[in-house]
């Protein structure tokens, strides 16, 4: 098993990966990343060109939460590749409408963690800004859903989002605890602006403090968008990291 903290989000270099997978996949092997976590995972997908390239993939972005997803499926080709958790990237932002609607999303992933506990793997969920917006039983949509979800499903927290949605992002770690088994690490000017995104330590999201808050958690860089050569913002971010003490 990696001893390496650190991970990178495949989707901050979806357009080079399509004009030459191989060559961008060597690019982050360059930088020094070791892991990496695959977007639009599921069955029929493979990722031997990613292995084969050095990364490993202990997490994975697919869909879990969905009327035609096969989740035995799903799953097992998330086990025989070895994907630890799927992590669902996204939600309906009306469904995080009401503490009903919230309660409805934990049911499903309640299902759906039993499913994955039969393939030896874990279910996870992604934020974005709007689970962290308004207020739900007294807490944010975000936190709620933590609370009524069984322990066997994870988070991985988006740090940046969650400053985006109005939280302190030192904050929701703290109170969804050990179960932030994943942060996303990226920084900026904390707008819904993707292309105002920025290395990590260049921005105003308190990034240190966020790794202090949760020391469990694999750190996965990302850029949902990037004014400048992604690469060169990606490697700021693994020498600030590292730099500050991420195991590469």
């Amino acid at each position: 098993m990696s001893t390496s903290q650190l991970s990178v989000q495949l989707y901050s270099v979806r357009e080079p990966l399509t004009a030459d997978r191989a060559a961008a996949l060597q690019r982050l092997t360059e930088i020094g990343f070791r892991q990496a976590e695959p977007f639009g995972f599921g069955p029929g997908v493979s990722l031997q060109d990613i292995h084969d390239a050095g990364l490993a993939t202990p997490s994975a972005h697919g869909k879990v939460i969905a009327d035609d997803i096969d989740l035995s499926a799903a799953f097992g080709a998330a086990a025989e590749q070895g994907v630890q958790v799927l992590i669902d990237p996204a939600i309906a932002e009306e469904r995080f409408a009401t503490a009903e609607t919230v309660a409805s999303i934990a049911d499903e992933l309640n299902a759906a963690a039993a499913v994955a506990a039969g393939h030896g793997v874990q279910v996870g969920y992604h934020n974005h800004w709007w689970e962290l917006e308004g207020d739900v039983a007294g807490t944010s949509p975000l936190e709620h859903l933590a609370a009524l979800t069984d322990p066997a499903v994870v988070f991985e927290v988006d740090t940046y989002w969650v400053e985006v949605g109005g939280r302190r992002a030192v904050d929701v770690l703290g109170a969804i605890g050990d179960r932030v088994r994943f942060i996303h690490v990226k920084d900026g000017d904390a707008s819904r602006d993707t292309l105002k995104q920025l290395p990590a330590g260049a921005g105003v999201v308190p990034v240190l403090d966020i790794l202090a808050a949760a020391p469990q958690a694999l750190r996965v860089v990302e850029f949902d968008a990037f004014d400048g050569d992604i690469f060169q913002g990606l490697e700021q971010s693994f020498t600030y990291l590292t730099t500050n003490g991420v195991q590469a």
